[in-house]
């Protein structure tokens, strides 16, 4: 058992609680981390005087050799060490000897995996936020391909206006933008070093934290070496973001789901991203967009799981907080594996634009619109929403639409009604006279189009 401990011990851990306690088995994929760390920490520990230039040499050259080494292959971590530092310190110590057992000086496994964590993050959210930007693209795109693409707007699962594809995903970018800002929050609030703050209470030696902080990228040492240690609030804040990236996406499978059902047809999933049923030949099952959606539950549950662990913990460092790492290892996989998987579905998928239109005519989602005509021609509002409502009763008791209906028929109902009903309550005039911001209308759309177009090239 290769530990970083031992001194005050007569005898050893028992080798069951030396397994309940080890991390090595999920914390070694901070191994990079850990080693840029110690790298940053030899050079300042040189730099201070507290390390002779031979000994940095060889305890840099003995870091990347094991960093090499790991990459390669050729070298392995065994359950044989307590955890990722213990194996870099013990391995870089039989590699280039005593040198090796100085590289720890003025640290404390502590402050060592507040800075391994943190690094490990702000690389997970870069690429986190990349794979949102591709989906972004991806996105509009299709928005673009579909201005006017109709289909029937929604309220209470229910038929309510006419829309456009264009309209409807641009709802999604709009989510998709503000899970990028809420990641850019968090990383800005990590981007603090503790690496130098010790156990909890700093240390004698002469480090320069600030030059350290400046070596790993962050702004600047954090300033209070209690919280630098026991702080986990930033994994809290990507948990949460994480979670919302994923209602999203449930939110969004969910409706793929429903639009791939044969009562709605809206969309055909290529094939490469669906299956098939064992037992019913006719079947093409929207399976991605269902694991999706499952799978934000598990989410959801690293982030209550976190927030369970932190919420009474006394300062400063307690065991306790290496039950950060698996929850949050595993929510950033699983937000990564489903925005892949998501956005190629929606690239390769095809939207049946007939079927789509003929849904919001055979749905009265111009019938906000027919009220608006018969306003626009001298009737009250309220009286125009209550002929309106008798004009649909009669179109459901006559299996028509609103546009099938004889002048004749509309005039039995309202005289007030006349030949230009049928252009204004078209689907195509219906969406182009929403013409304010943010709404369906092609004119609109094509600005807002336009603003996400240079919001992307920032």
């Amino acid at each position: 058992m290769a530990q970083l401990w031992g001194g005050r011990f007569t005898k050893e851990t028992d080798r069951e609680v030396y397994r309940f306690n080890a991390s090595a088995r999920f914390d070694q994929r901070l191994y990079q981390q850990d080693i840029e760390g110690s790298i940053a920490h030899a050079i300042m520990l040189e730099k201070q005087g507290i390390l002779s230039l031979e000994e940095k040499d060889a305890i840099v050259k003995g870091l990347t050799t094991i960093r090499k080494r790991l990459e390669e292959g050729s070298l392995v971590i065994t359950e044989e060490y307590e955890d990722i530092h213990s194996f870099v310190e013990s391995t870089l110590t039989d590699m280039i000897g005593e040198a090796g057992k100085k590289l720890h000086t003025g640290r404390s496994r502590n402050d060592q995996v507040a800075l391994d964590m943190k690094l490990y993050v702000r690389a997970e959210i870069i690429e986190i936020d990349e794979l949102l930007k591709t989906f972004q693209e991806i996105l509009l795109r299709v928005m673009e391909e579909n201005l006017e693409t109709w289909m029937p707007g929604f309220t209470h699962l229910q038929k309510a206006q006419p829309v456009t594809l264009a309209h409807h995903l641009g709802a999604y970018f709009e989510m998709l933008k503000r899970d990028r800002s809420r990641l850019s929050d968090t990383y800005e609030r990590l981007n603090t070093c503790p690496l130098g703050a010790g156990a909890l209470a700093g240390t004698t030696y002469p480090l320069d934290r600030g030059y350290t902080a400046s070596m790993l990228g962050f702004e600047g040492p954090t300033l209070n070496s209690m919280d630098s240690v026991s702080d986990r609030d930033y994994l809290i804040e990507l948990l949460s973001a994480l979670s919302t990236i994923m209602m999203h996406l449930s939110r969004f499978s969910e409706e793929v789901i429903l639009w791939n059902s044969n009562e709605y047809g809206f969309v055909e999933i290529d094939d490469a991203f669906s299956t098939g049923s064992s037992i019913m030949p006719q079947k093409k099952n929207p399976d991605i967009a269902e694991l999706v959606r499952g799978k934000t539950g598990r989410v959801y549950g690293h982030l209550m799981g976190m927030l369970t662990t932190m919420k009474a913990l006394p300062l400063a460092y307690n065991k306790d907080m290496q039950e950060d790492k698996e929850g949050t290892f595993d929510a950033i996989d699983t937000v990564k594996d489903c925005l892949k998987m998501f956005m190629q579905m929606i690239d390769t998928m095809r939207f049946r634009k007939d079927v789509m239109a003929k849904s919001a005519m055979r749905g009265f989602t111009n019938a906000t619109d027919a009220a608006d005509y018969l306003v626009k021609h001298g009737v009250a509002f309220r009286d125009a929403h209550g002929i309106i409502g008798q004009l649909v009763l009669y179109c459901i008791e006559h299996d028509k639409t609103i546009e099938e209906l004889s002048l004749e028929e509309l005039r039995g109902i309202s005289e007030v009604f006349d030949a230009d009903i049928y252009d204004a309550v078209s689907l195509r005039t219906c969406v182009e006279r929403r013409l304010t911001t943010g709404a369906p209308g092609i004119s609109a759309m094509r600005g807002v189009i336009a603003e996400y177009r240079k919001y992307l090239k920032q």
